[in-house]
């Protein structure tokens, strides 16, 4: 039996090491329902690529009335969702959605150009909210503080 030579193991040591210590990590943040919304459900997973963050939106539902498929808008505020402050990022350059593979509800993807260090370390919510023509009503919203691992 042959025993490997100590640079092959610190090579596959290296290799290991650089894989899940990779810049883009990912984190859950669930969001609320407003009350506007009640009774559905939704969540974003940020994940940090260079000097953006991207978010993965899956959500469960939206008011009645709203023209199907929705078209959703989502945006960074300043502040929390019980305190509220203005906009700090659109991120609205397409707001279509897609139906949600095999589950009932809609995916959508998003970013914005903030590193995610910098959206944790400061006061941030993110919102969903309906088109105009549906109203522009809040239905979900989370701090993104709160993101979890």
């Amino acid at each position: 039996m042959k025993t490997c030579s100590p640079l092959a193991t610190l090579f596959v040591t290296a290799i290991l090491f650089g894989c899940t210590s990779s810049s883009n990590h990912s984190m859950n943040l669930p969001l609320a329902a407003t009350h506007k919304n009640p009774g559905h459900v939704a969540n974003t997973t940020l994940t940090g690529v260079g000097n953006q963050t991207n978010f993965d939106f899956y959500v469960t539902g939206v008011p009645i009335g709203t023209i199907m498929p929705p078209r959703l808008y989502t945006f960074i505020n300043k502040g929390s969702c019980q305190q509220p402050g203005p906009a700090a990022y659109a991120m609205n350059d397409k707001v279509d959605t897609q139906s949600a593979t095999g589950a009932s509800g809609w995916s959508f993807y998003r970013s914005a150009p903030i590193t995610m260090p910098d959206l944790l370390s400061g006061n941030y919510s993110v919102v969903v909210r309906t088109s105009p023509e549906d109203g522009n009503v809040d239905i979900f919203c989370g701090d993104i503080a709160q993101a979890t691992r």
